[in-house]
């Protein structure tokens, strides 16, 4: 059989990079919905800040869930 090619460290790694990126993402994507919608300096700060807290609260909530998903069908 064959294995892994990346380490248990390489792949946490990874793991935290996806997390970071996606919670990026979110954050970003409301701040730019929020300056094409007209909104001020501070009122697009001010959604950058709640998209990546957003995007915080949706990654932990699907890292949990595929940690059930995942114990539910290890073999």
């Amino acid at each position: 059989m064959v294995g892994s090619s990346m380490s248990d460290e390489e792949t946490r790694l990874a793991n935290n990079r996806i997390k970071i990126g996606f919670v990026l993402l979110v954050g970003v994507s409301a701040g730019l919905v929020a300056v094409q919608a007209g909104a001020t300096l501070v009122q697009s700060a001010i959604a950058l800040l709640a998209g990546v807290a957003v995007g915080g609260v949706l990654t932990w909530y699907l890292g949990r869930w595929a940690k059930e998903f995942t114990a539910v069908n290890r073999r």
